[in-house]
């Protein structure tokens, strides 16, 4: 017994040292490795800002995951289908997703997953920015107050649309030919483009976007993503729409 009772101790007093160690050595999130830097007619456009610029509302380490891995493969896998299909590598992205039943069907997976993402971070990128945030100025105030009911009415809608994305997906405003702006949600990486329409911006809630600091928040993310939309950028494509020249 005595020995028993020794043992069960000197256990109990190992695992709770164990314990201590773990809990007190740094967490390290697991990752993927980067995939290999895409070659091909597609590439990965550069950040007009660093991973860490957009903190505390989108943090560094979750930027360049969400950069260098996701968007980063998102290309490669374009890349990948180009390789096989001239066509691909000779048409822009936007021609692609708009006109996506022409596209040869063997490549319309790839060009639907691949391109639309692609084609979404690119914009994602360009439409944040930092020291940014407030309201908007200029023609897209404007548009905002007579296409969406007003900036305050707009937040609280497009918060809404994002959160009832269910799994993974995108929420968007639009832009028609005739200049008025639209709320809609995709889901995975389905692109406004793949029906005629072109983006303004949009916002990302796909898990890898926001977890890592929201974990199951994404309301939270969604209302601070409003600090670092970059209205400036968003007043250039607005022109560029109603110009007719916005690609993604």
């Amino acid at each position: 017994m005595t020995n028993a009772t020794s043992f069960s101790r000197r256990s109990l007093l190992g695992f709770g040292a164990a314990a201590m160690a773990v809990s007190a050595a740094p967490r390290v999130w697991a990752q993927a490795a980067a995939p290999a830097a895409p070659a091909g007619p597609f590439s990965l456009p550069k950040r007009a800002y660093d991973a860490n610029a957009l903190e505390p509302n989108i943090d560094a380490t979750t930027m360049d995951i969400h950069y260098s891995r996701h968007h980063a493969a998102y290309v490669a896998g374009l890349n990948a289908v180009a390789k096989d299909h001239g066509v691909v590598a000779s048409t822009p992205l936007q021609k692609l997703l708009g006109d996506i039943g022409s596209v040869p069907e063997a490549a319309r997976t790839a060009i639907r997953n691949a391109g639309g993402g692609h084609a979404n971070h690119t914009m994602f990128w360009e439409v944040m920015g930092p020291n940014a945030g407030g309201a908007p100025t200029g023609d897209v105030a404007a548009a905002i107050t007579k296409d969406l009911g007003g900036f305050d009415k707009f937040k609280a809608d497009f918060e809404a649309v994002g959160l009832r994305v269910f799994g993974s997906g995108w929420v968007f405003v639009t832009v028609g030919a005739d200049g008025k702006l639209a709320l809609l949600s995709k889901p995975n990486q389905d692109s406004p483009l793949m029906e005629k329409h072109m983006v303004l911006l949009g916002n990302d809630v796909w898990e890898h976007a926001y977890y890592l600091k929201y974990q199951n928040r994404r309301a939270d993310y969604l209302k601070s993503w409003w600090n670092v939309v970059n209205w400036a950028k968003v007043n250039e494509r607005y022109a560029a729409a109603k110009a007719g020249k916005l690609t993604v």
